[in-house]
């Protein structure tokens, strides 16, 4: 599974992304601000979100109702010292499937995100997709088609299309396409980027030569319209 852990106590979260890398095999990506739990969450997709009540910027209750009502439907659980009743229904209020009070053991957190990643929250996506009046994307096998026409992407071109798509209409900032795609710990610079951006609008002009779907945005990244 991919989960995001956002836990502002560094030597909790350091314990947590290591043991589920160890004991489980997960891929974890630990955060410990709430604003960067909520950017990240709504440009990718886990299989559990799993947030501390306590975060600085937004806290964890907060990320979640706003999540919420951005429409995510991702399984997120909720870490927190507060134990009482209350605290646990202001918990689930906001949108949280599981609640876990600290401390725990890492066995049972463990078991709360098996249960959470055996239910279905997530829509299966189409392995079709229109892109405008012409195209299409298959995304099983990377292809784009117009009629008898066909383009194969790679995939780094397939995800940088695929991160567009789900992002219609949002402005995404170079560095969150960097983060998204290649990681920030990669040696990847925002050149690699715009080299991507301009292989892959070659090959939408190839299916489609009047439409242009993806646009700069000066200074900051690149947003799709289509």
């Amino acid at each position: 599974m991919k989960i995001l852990l956002a836990e502002d106590d560094t030597r909790l979260g350091e314990l947590i992304a290591h043991m589920l890398k160890k004991k489980a095999g997960y891929t974890v990506e630990w955060t410990t601000s709430g604003e960067e739990a909520y950017d990240l969450a709504s440009v990718s997709a886990y299989d559990v979100l799993v947030l501390d009540w306590m975060l600085p910027e937004r806290d964890g209750r907060e990320v979640c109702r706003q999540l919420r009502e951005d429409g995510y439907a991702g399984a997120i659980l909720m870490l927190t010292a507060r134990d009482s009743l209350e605290d646990r229904i202001r918990g689930l209020d906001a949108g949280a499937d599981d609640y876990l009070v600290k401390p725990f053991e890492i066995d049972e957190l463990l078991a709360r995100l098996r249960a959470l990643g055996r239910r279905t929250f997530l829509p299966l996506e189409n392995e079709i997709c229109r892109i405008g009046e012409l195209v299409v994307l298959h995304r099983n096998s990377h292809r784009m088609l117009a009629g008898e026409q066909e383009v194969q992407l790679t995939p780094r071109e397939y995800q940088l299309l695929d991160l567009l798509l789900k992002n219609q209409g949002t402005v995404l900032t170079r560095e969150v396409i960097l983060d998204r795609i290649w990681g920030m710990e990669s040696e990847v610079t925002l050149k690699t980027i715009d080299a991507t951006v301009k292989l892959l609008r070659k090959k939408l002009a190839l299916l489609d030569e009047e439409q242009q779907y993806i646009h700069s945005i000066r200074g900051v990244g690149y947003t799709f319209e289509g």
